[in-house]
């Protein structure tokens, strides 16, 4: 199980303490934030992840800027990033995260679970990305128990996407699990946890714990 610290608003200098303290995987959800934290800490040895929604506008820049994304969802989407990694200076395919939506709510981002399987299996028609995951984002609830449901569907989802893709279902990551629920994600099968506020404090904007782009932007 791997830890991704979610640094968005978080100082670069906080952030260089963090790598000297172990921290391997860096989640932005800002390409503009990432881009000017990446220029303070060039001499860092660190993957940076996008978590956040990403516009098809911003998609060249952020191909060049990260070695992963959690948050594609469509194959128009895939197209862009595809051919910005094409063009750009990291040699490496460009590692995604199918995000799926399951809860049922209209307003969140992120794929339909037929249609997050539809865009997994067209992933080898982009050859500048890999599909290494799945990622989702429950409801904010107080109680994490609410969130593990959802935990389920993806870990049940994984399944049968390996099937349509081929892969053997453990060869793709899930993505889940926040500050307030990593816990109850990890016990439902977790590879990777988005976790900021536990580490680095209270953001200094008031961004509310139910928004989406909260603890994954």
């Amino acid at each position: 199980m791997a830890l991704l610290a979610v640094t968005k608003t978080v100082p670069a200098q906080a952030v260089r303490e963090a790598i000297a303290a172990g921290i391997a995987d860096i989640g932005e959800s800002r390409v503009q934030e990432a881009r000017d934290k990446q220029a303070e800490l060039a001499d860092a040895v660190v993957r940076w992840h996008l978590i956040g929604h990403l516009q098809r506008n911003k998609a060249a820049t952020a191909a060049r800027l990260f070695d992963a994304v959690h948050s594609l969802d469509s194959a128009e989407l895939a197209a862009d990033l595809n051919a910005a990694r094409a063009s750009g200076p990291k040699s490496q395919r460009l590692e995604v995260f199918i995000q799926v939506a399951l809860a049922g709510e209209a307003q969140k981002f992120g794929c339909s679970p037929e249609a997050a399987l539809k865009l997994a299996e067209k992933i080898p028609d982009w050859p500048h990305l890999r599909l290494v995951g799945l990622m989702t984002i429950p409801p904010y609830q107080d109680d994490p128990e609410a969130a593990r449901p959802v935990f389920k569907l993806l870990y049940q989802l994984r399944a049968e996407a390996g099937k349509r893709t081929g892969m053997a279902p453990t060869a793709l990551k899930l993505s889940m699990g926040m500050s307030h629920d990593f816990e109850v994600a990890i016990e439902e099968g977790a590879d990777i946890v988005r976790v900021g506020t536990a580490l680095f404090g209270a953001r200094s904007e008031n961004t509310g714990e139910n928004s989406e782009n909260n603890e994954n932007n």
